[in-house]
């Protein structure tokens, strides 16, 4: 039986290059298409939940004339961190992955970036920070998620040009971006779901961290929800990575941003630059309001916005 391999977006620093991806039984979840009618769409979403995975895989890492091989976990899931000692230039590179199996061996190109010296990497939450995805009302969430494709969900008004405008803070040459990370709860059952809409709507092109694979149609119903403190550890780890860099981190109200980002601030108090948190309901939340006053006395600046124009603002005065 053939595997199927899919490839994330990794990164690099000066020393080192993280790359990830997962090993699939027969499909991998881009195969599906997200752009059909609703009851189709319906159908495509329901089966990207219930793929298999392959583990204890064997995987070969290939970049330059450097090889590493390894083996897929449990879940299917390999990540591995390559010490690199040559010099890799600023930018998005190609490197390839191969996997193996008695019956066949199949190769695919994935890219990783290092980014450009500069003061700001940028880390943002996806649903309802800049996808209009619901998720205070899971019945609401689910329904969006089954009868609206890719080209029919919605992002928030200026919110792209808010990106924008991060992914260009403090440059003179607008091909040197800002690093961009893209961390959220949704699994990675939805990451090509979330390629595809950032491309269409044209945000700034970002590495993506995300929750462990789901493979049943229970998981589904699920979906985005649970546990967050996977969110800690990986943007904890974004920082650790480049310890150089001050990180703008943009979240929302609907759920445990507000929570996870004080904490990451106190982890990283010179790492921390500004936090955004986007409004959800009507009234802003009188705890989130404490929360954003006490990080704002600690000397972090804060943003608690309904729109993202007032949030785009805030930027343009703030930050530089």
């Amino acid at each position: 039986m053939a595997l199927a391999l899919k490839i994330y977006r990794g990164y690099a620093n000066e020393r080192k290059i993280m790359v990830f991806g997962h090993v699939f039984e027969k499909d991998a979840p881009d195969v599906f298409k997200l752009d059909k009618k609703w009851y189709k769409h319906a159908w495509q979403v329901l089966r990207i939940f219930r793929i298999k995975t392959e583990s204890n895989a064997s995987v070969v890492f290939k970049f330059r004339n450097l090889e590493v091989k390894t083996k897929t976990l449990d879940d299917g899931h390999f990540r591995m961190m390559i010490p690199y000692e040559d010099d890799i230039e600023p930018g998005w590179h190609n490197f390839k992955v191969e996997v193996i199996d008695d019956e066949s061996r199949q190769e695919e190109v994935g890219e990783f970036v290092k980014p450009y010296p500069g003061e700001y990497g940028v880390i943002s939450d996806i649903d309802d920070t800049f996808l209009v995805s619901h998720s205070g009302n899971i019945f609401k969430k689910l329904y969006v998620m089954l009868t609206r494709n890719v080209n029919k969900r919605k992002v928030f008004d200026n919110v792209v040009e808010h990106y924008r405008l991060l992914n260009q803070l403090g440059r003179k040459e607008r091909s040197k971006n800002n690093a961009f990370f893209y961390v959220s709860s949704s699994e990675w059952n939805l990451y090509n779901f979330i390629i595809q809409f950032t491309e269409i709507h044209q945000f700034p092109k970002a590495v993506l961290k995300l929750k462990k694979i789901k493979s049943g149609l229970r998981d589904f119903l699920n979906t985005g929800g649970g546990d967050h403190n996977h969110k800690f550890f990986k943007i904890r780890h974004i920082v650790e990575f480049y310890p150089e860099l001050h990180f703008i981190l943009l979240g929302d109200d609907s759920q445990q941003d507000p929570y996870i980002y004080r904490d990451i601030s106190k982890i990283f108090p010179q790492n921390i630059s500004t936090i955004y948190i986007r409004q959800t309901q009507k009234r802003k939340k009188e705890k989130v309001k404490q929360i954003l006053l006490e990080m704002n006395m600690s000397g972090f600046k804060t943003c608690y916005f309904k729109g993202s124009s007032e949030a785009m603002k805030h930027s343009l005065d703030n930050l530089k």
